[in-house]
């Protein structure tokens, strides 16, 4: 009868059922053996509840039939509401069991990813980001719930503290490409600093800070870039005052309004742009694309390059562009 519903719905008919049988036992009593309300509601639930109670008073062969019926009725809605009971926990715990064991094969087997320690407002942000973009990433967080929106979209979750060894051992912090620290705490931020640098020495770390003093005390413990969102707030305020044409194409380029982008791309080996230089490259003509800034190994960011400057292999080209042309340029580079 319930087949194809919701759980909701079914239980809404169970709850149905169970209000009519006592009801109608009630009636029953109170019709069949003259009884008083109270007397042939407790006569119903002794019945359904088949707890051995003798009756109240001697029945009728009418009362003795309608008994019949109605512990009849009990126990098939007794049994049915044990077996909607049944599959919403054994299909809850197998769904649970299911989703653990998904998301602990898929973490064996990603590397190279981001992982995101702290689901809050700013971690929020930096995963909405890299899901646009289509980035492997892992979120590490101590409650569950409040990422629950982004699971339901694909996202791998780890539930668990992030400054815990064994958790970011689980997260592949020896595979990983970068950690993202956004803990609520700058404290906590400090050390999973300090425990994801002794761990994977390669990793490149971007912490959250909370004051200036805190930058400082992140970039000892071995992160590479800290982040002071209330700062990076009030310079954008006041840039949106002073600049307002400027902080419109800054913003149009960060989040790739109107179809424009700021990329980084890098050279690989045996590139059509090996040895050679902006000027030859012909990447504006080509492609559309303006070469903002170049990053050669060991080195620190050449901004507004010269015509005559030579890109080679492995370095990071900073590419503003639309949409469409920087997916052409990155599709052409590689050999």
């Amino acid at each position: 009868m319930t087949t194809g519903l919701s759980a909701s719905s079914k239980l809404s008919i169970l709850m149905a059922g169970v209000v009519l049988v006592v009801g109608g036992g009630t009636l029953g009593f109170m019709y069949l053996e003259d009884m008083d309300p109270l007397t042939a509601l407790y006569m119903t639930v002794i019945t359904l509840s088949t707890v051995g109670f003798g009756e109240v008073r001697p029945l009728h062969s009418t009362g003795r039939l309608f008994v019949i019926f109605l512990i009849v009725f009990g126990v098939v809605l007794a049994a049915a509401i044990a077996k909607f009971v049944g599959e919403w926990v054994l299909e809850g715990h197998f769904k649970g069991l299911v989703t653990r064991k998904n998301m602990e094969a898929k973490l064996k087997k990603i590397s190279d990813h981001f992982i995101i320690a702290g689901y809050g407002r700013v971690g929020g942000q930096v995963a909405s980001q890299f899901m646009d973009r289509k980035v492997p990433f892992v979120i590490i967080e101590k409650e569950t719930a409040g990422a629950e929106r982004i699971m339901r979209k694909g996202a791998l979750v780890l539930e668990g503290n992030a400054t815990d060894d064994d958790v970011l051992i689980k997260a592949g912090i020896d595979r990983a490409h970068t950690l993202i620290s956004t803990l609520p705490e700058e404290a906590l931020n400090v050390y999973l600093t300090l425990t994801a640098r002794h761990m994977n020495p390669k990793l490149r770390i971007i912490a959250r800070a909370d004051y200036e003093d805190g930058e400082k005390k992140l970039l000892r413990a071995g992160a590479d870039h800290v982040v002071i969102p209330h700062v990076l707030g009030g310079i954008k305020m006041a840039k949106a005052a002073l600049q307002p044409n400027v902080t419109d194409f800054m913003r149009m380029a960060s989040i790739g309004d109107e179809g424009l982008l700021i990329e980084e791309l890098v050279v690989p080996r045996e590139s059509f742009l090996d040895g050679k230089s902006l000027l030859e490259s012909e990447l504006k003509q080509k492609y559309a694309t303006t070469i903002i800034g170049v990053k050669q190994e060991g080195e620190k960011m050449d901004i507004n390059p010269k015509a005559t400057t030579v890109i080679n292999r492995g370095d990071v080209l900073v590419v503003i562009g639309r949409t469409d042309d920087l997916e052409r340029l990155s599709k052409d580079l590689k050999p």
